[in-house]
């Protein structure tokens, strides 16, 4: 029984657990048994406790897997999609995450930053990408999920996004006309900006 429970838990594609998660997983409402086999593995080093209720396989968990469960719902999102992204420059070793409500929560010497997104918009899936073990958000919904937060953020290069799927996207952020203002100004700066650089180049 204990041998299975640890095997189970290493042919999982996941790498981040949480208590609630371990007790569907095997199928039982003794918490107290689970909570001490749990506790047995941990001590000796087969099972890696990251913070109060989610532990992991080992040391090497996926950030991105422990961010969405450390607060439910949420999704990778902000800075941390943008800056892969090449939208923004500066690298941040914190991860941004849209999520209820606005905590930075630090595990393993990592920042999670976590932002308040309205409910009826952070349910909303149109944007994201639903992956096996984690939600991230694309760079167009990204970049409106800040500009969402924002009424001013500088962003070093918007070339990358789809303009088509940005004012797709952006109707579900309500009837926001401050924020449809602020995604049109971004767009003409940016055309503006591309149009110089066409002119500019040696025919």
């Amino acid at each position: 029984m204990e041998k299975r429970f640890l095997n189970e838990l290493l042919r999982s594609d996941q790498t981040v657990f949480s208590f609630k998660e371990l007790l569907l997983t095997f199928k039982t409402n003794d918490v107290k048994s689970l909570a001490s086999k749990i506790s047995y593995y941990v001590k000796k080093g087969e099972l890696h406790h990251i913070r109060r209720g989610l532990y992991s396989k080992n040391a090497s968990y996926n950030r991105f897997e422990l961010a969405t469960k450390i607060l439910t719902p949420s999704y990778i999102s902000f800075e941390t999609v943008l800056s892969a992204a090449g939208i923004i420059f500066q690298y941040s070793s914190q991860l941004s995450i849209a999520s209820y409500q606005t905590r930075d929560i630090t595990c393993d010497g990592r920042i999670y930053s976590f932002r308040t997104i309205k409910p009826t918009i952070l349910t909303n899936t149109l944007g994201i990408e639903i992956l096996a073990t984690y939600s991230i958000a694309s760079p167009e919904r990204a970049f409106l999920d800040i500009v969402y937060r924002h009424k001013q953020y500088h962003f070093d290069n918007l070339e990358p996004l789809d303009w088509h799927k940005v004012y797709a996207i952006l109707p579900i952020y309500g009837n926001n006309k401050s924020m449809e203002k602020r995604v049109t100004m971004y767009h003409d700066s940016f055309k503006t900006n591309l149009h110089k650089l066409v002119k500019t180049q040696p025919s």
